[in-house]
């Protein structure tokens, strides 16, 4: 006789002869469940597009709780990258600290102003015209 609490055919008739919840067990609740919704779809009940919609369901739901953290650390990452970029054109400027740097400064990195006056202020010490 067939177990429907334990053993149902809908988790365990896959060919490989492995039963949906030895796999799920390993996985979060949301993951579980689409994996879940996927193995039986169309199994146990006619509506294969049901089962789908509800493992779509759980995916999304993961995805949205994984987001917030995903976009922080990409975020996080790139403001590094930013600081980073930043302060390598700043120091590659004051190390030069001729007109010609300061002037691209002020064009492409208007960001830099600062800096551009930095550097002027140092070679007007030098006695130079920036």
């Amino acid at each position: 006789m067939t177990d429907m609490v334990n053993h149902p055919p809908h988790y365990t008739s896959h060919p490989s002869g492995v039963e949906c919840i030895q796999i799920t067990e390993h996985m979060n609740f949301n993951l579980g469940n689409a994996v879940k919704y996927i193995w039986r779809a169309g199994l146990k009940t006619d509506d294969p597009v049901r089962d789908l919609e509800k493992a779509e369901f759980y995916v999304r739901r993961e995805i949205a709780r994984l987001k917030p953290k995903h976009d922080a650390a990409v975020i996080e990452a790139s403001m590094e990258a930013i600081k980073a970029a930043v302060l390598a054109e700043r120091e590659a400027c004051a190390a030069l600290c001729d007109e010609e740097a300061i002037k691209y400064a002020r064009q492409h990195y208007p960001e830099l102003e600062a800096v551009a006056d930095e550097c002027s202020g140092k070679i007007m010490a030098r006695g130079g015209n920036g």
